[in-house]
């Protein structure tokens, strides 16, 4: 009697453990730069996590992040300027877009 209830105590808390470790849904955040030979890099910034998007022909996506509040960094090519957009919150599983954006010299 005593082992079965030491054995089910132990697969309780096996469960338990198995479900508290759930994973995060990595989220991604896209858009577009005109005009597309103006970017060279994407990055997003929070205060813990750091994350380098791909571009291609003007589009971009920075895949692969954590929720949290970024701040999304657009690398012109001179005489363009870069762009800097403040406050991009990014929730569980969810893409962001954030549309198109136009560099200016």
């Amino acid at each position: 009697m005593k082992n079965t209830f030491l054995k089910l105590i132990a697969i309780i808390v096996i469960i338990t453990a198995l479900f508290s470790f759930k994973a995060l849904a990595p989220a991604s955040i896209t858009g577009r730069v005109t005009p597309p030979e103006a970017v060279k890099d994407v990055w997003a910034v929070s205060l813990t996590d750091t994350a380098h998007g791909s571009v291609s022909q003007g589009g971009f996506n920075i895949a692969n992040i954590k929720p949290g509040t970024y701040k999304v960094i657009i690398d012109a090519v001179a005489p363009f300027k870069d762009v800097v957009k403040e406050g991009v919150s990014v929730t569980e599983g969810q893409p962001v877009d954030l549309g198109e954006i136009k560099l200016e010299k």
